[in-house]
């Protein structure tokens, strides 16, 4: 990820437009900033959700509420609670997310 040409600058997330994706099971609601070629999200999944496809797009992962089971492709799963997070780079490891609960978080990639 190159961040340039990005000034300084705030957001308040509340006031920033929600869209609606469905997993397979469930409904993520994204807020989204698009800088340059870098996107910014606030995410918010409902309790049950589960991935509709598995990502290769690269991340940084962080959780802010709920918890967030990630299994990649090869069969590791991963936890993330509240103040944890994940980093992957773009095709380096497929991945998909669920959760039981419902989890917050904040995601740059």
């Amino acid at each position: 990820m190159q961040m340039s040409g990005i000034p300084f600058g705030t957001t308040d997330w509340s006031r920033i437009e929600q869209t609606e994706h469905k997993g397979e099971r469930g409904v993520a609601y994204w807020r989204t900033r698009q800088f340059g070629t870098v996107r910014v999200r606030m995410v918010e999944y409902t309790a049950g959700y589960l991935a509709d496809h598995w990502c290769v797009k690269g991340h940084v992962v962080l959780c802010i509420e709920g918890e967030l089971h990630t299994e990649l492709q090869d069969g590791r799963r991963l936890t993330l609670r509240p103040g944890m997070s994940y980093q992957v780079a773009d095709n380096v490891d497929a991945h998909r997310s669920h959760t039981e609960v419902g989890a917050k978080l904040f995601i740059v990639d």
